[in-house]
């Protein structure tokens, strides 16, 4: 009861008080950040050695990344550093994100969210491992298989980690679908009997979203995207099967 009284006089702060709330907490999320970036700064090597094995494991003639200018190597592990910052600094973001917008939701809406939340970070994190382990390798072997005795592959870091990056965060991003979808079906936006229609389109929709995200124009590391994403739409479906939606 206590911390029902203290939500709701929270909630009828005035405007002023609920901006000068948000600025602390994007400065604490801010400072969270720089102390994980200078963190992973300090084992930065590892890190990108870490980031750099899909692509090592299939150079030939014992060939490395490099870097073509003096400054592309530290602006990239800079780069990587704060990428790293951000994601381990994730959960105090999260948090404060929680911490702020608990107080305006009904009792229901945060038996809801917390959990939303918290699995909507573990499909991005596992849609992210996904790529690594299973896109990645497949990827890099078919993009090198281009080399001849004329053609040689020589990939520098910064364009290495672009291309890793923008991938890891794209995997990432369509693994939440299931939390999307159940989402929308929580609030009467879709209904399960409607995902069941149109699963037809939502096997080509995946298929598109295999070919724009995998950096291979082949059909095979397509399908080991969009059938991830096909069978994240049919746990959708069960799901609010379930919950009755």
């Amino acid at each position: 009861m206590m911390d029902e009284d203290r939500d709701k006089e929270r909630a009828e702060l005035p405007l002023k008080e609920h901006l000068r709330e948000l600025r602390l907490r994007l400065i604490r999320s801010f400072c969270s950040v720089c102390i994980m970036a200078l963190l992973s700064y300090c084992f930065i090597d590892q890190i990108f050695k870490i980031i750099s094995i899909p692509l090592i494991d299939v150079l030939k003639d014992d060939k490395t990344l490099i870097f073509t200018s003096y400054p592309e190597a530290f602006f990239t592990y800079l780069k990587l550093a704060l990428t790293s910052g951000v994601f381990l600094a994730s959960p105090w973001i999260l948090y404060e994100i929680w911490g702020f917008v608990a107080p305006g939701l009904y009792q229901h809406e945060k038996r809801y969210a917390l959990p939303f939340i918290l699995i909507g970070s573990l499909f991005f994190v596992i849609g992210g491992l996904f790529g690594y382990f299973t896109v990645f390798p497949a990827a890099f072997n078919f993009l090198s298989g281009y080399e001849t005795e004329t053609l040689k592959l020589y990939p520098s870091i910064s364009e290495y980690y672009s291309l890793s990056i923008k991938l890891l965060l794209g995997f990432g991003t369509a693994f939440e679908l299931p939390i999307i979808l159940v989402s929308l079906g929580i609030i009467g936006i879709v209904k399960s009997a409607f995902l069941k229609k149109y699963r037809k389109y939502a096997l080509l929709i995946s298929f598109i979203i295999g070919a724009a995200l995998t950096p291979t124009p082949d059909i095979i590391n397509q399908t080991l995207l969009a059938v991830p994403l096909f069978l994240l739409y049919e746990l959708s479906i069960l799901i609010l099967t379930v919950l009755r939606r």
